[in-house]
């Protein structure tokens, strides 16, 4: 291997597959590893944003999504993806075999598929990197090809072809580490909160969720009488919760928001609950920083994995989870009471997040891949 690292990062479409790549190029960066990098990815999935913000060098390859189950509507596309998935594998080893990486980080998306056979095809080291408890499509194809392949869950090994299994390392989900220094003081500081109740977290993600807003708007005269709320709901929403009626003299305990930006690692540290979506990167932090959830997964996403990651919080005491297809606003608040009335219970299930959380999985990501790329033995298979 040359003395500078080269490293060809795939992976992107969502924030879920970019940010635990961008976060392992963070982790590599802190070690003051002499690297060369170069993301590869979609024109116009979320990477391409973020390699433009961090000036990571970035190549645009077309790719195709094949739905297993594709209705009417999207039938046409399915048979449009099939002719421009070869084109893309094209494009693909074009890019892999002009930069020549000591090693390749795939963090999922259908993107991941064309340069994990464009990796083998030049003989290059693949190390993917799953981070949802259950094993997508896309990456159970790329285990086969796989030179190591890192879970962020022991659970997810049995989701892996059995030929594929003892090539698995369990390092976790990166995060980023900003968010295990957030400040309490700073965040009751910034919206005016009181020390009187606790401090639910509500996040339906960026652009929010119509679902949890609902929900919420509906339970709100009942629950501002025990806590204070924080409530990112998503620019489109943003009107429309400040609208909700609410008891005058309660009406300051609710903070609507559009969105939540630098100061989300303070709201987490402040926050005794999280109300939220159960995807990878939110089940990652939560456990990270070891705080109690009350989970509404997003059903249906592919294969179930938001209703299965809640699960696999909620049976180990580290969250409660909505696994209804469609939860009550009664059922929210029959779940939330409890928490906001016992510290005690709320301390014991951060206390078993945490047990769930890894800190260090940039880390170990980082190491993974810095041993693949030295063993010479790797990139000849």
């Amino acid at each position: 291997m040359s003395r500078t690292l080269r490293l060809l990062i795939t992976g992107g479409g969502t924030g879920g597959h970019t940010y635990p790549a961008l976060t392992t190029l963070s982790a590599v960066q802190r070690r003051q590893v002499p690297h060369d990098v170069l993301w590869v990815g979609t024109a116009g999935g979320l990477e391409a944003r973020i390699t433009a913000e961090h000036g990571i060098p970035f190549k645009a390859i077309t790719t195709g999504k094949l739905r297993r189950r594709p209705n009417i509507k999207e039938l046409g596309t399915n048979i449009a993806d099939v002719f421009r998935i070869p084109v893309g594998v094209l494009q693909a080893v074009g890019h892999a075999a002009r930069y020549l990486p000591d090693v390749v980080l795939s963090t999922g998306g259908y993107v991941a598929v064309p340069i994990g056979v464009a990796a083998k095809l030049i003989r290059r080291p693949l190390v993917m990197h799953e981070q949802t408890t259950v094993v997508g499509l896309a990456n159970r194809i790329l285990a086969r090809l796989a030179t190591r392949i890192a879970l962020s869950h022991e659970s997810s090994l049995e989701y892996l072809p059995a030929a594929a299994r003892a090539k698995a390392v369990v390092t976790g989900n990166p995060i980023r580490p900003e968010l295990l220094q957030g400040n309490r003081a700073a965040a009751y500081d910034l919206f005016g909160l009181t020390f009187e109740v606790p401090l639910i977290y509500v996040t339906g993600g960026a652009q929010g969720s119509k679902q949890i807003n609902t929900l919420i708007a509906e339970i709100l005269p009942g629950l501002l009488p025990h806590a204070q709320i924080v409530h990112q709901c998503g620019p489109a929403w943003i009107e429309q919760m400040r609208a909700v009626a609410l008891p005058p003299d309660l009406a300051d305990r609710y903070h609507p928001v559009p969105y939540v930006g630098a100061e989300l690692a303070d709201l987490f540290a402040a926050a005794d609950v999280v109300i939220a979506r159960s995807g990878a990167g939110t089940v990652s932090e939560l456990t990270a920083i070891g705080k109690p959830a009350v989970l509404i997964p997003l059903i249906p996403t592919g294969g179930d994995e938001q209703r299965k990651n809640a699960a696999y919080l909620a049976s180990a005491g580290a969250a409660r989870a909505l696994l209804e297809p469609h939860p009550t606003a009664e059922l929210l608040l029959a779940e939330l009471m409890p928490l906001l009335a016992d510290p005690g219970l709320r301390g014991a299930m951060g206390h078993a997040a945490a047990k769930l959380g890894r800190v260090d999985a940039a880390d170990a990501l980082c190491d993974v891949l810095l041993e693949v790329a030295h063993t010479p033995a790797q990139g000849s298979r």
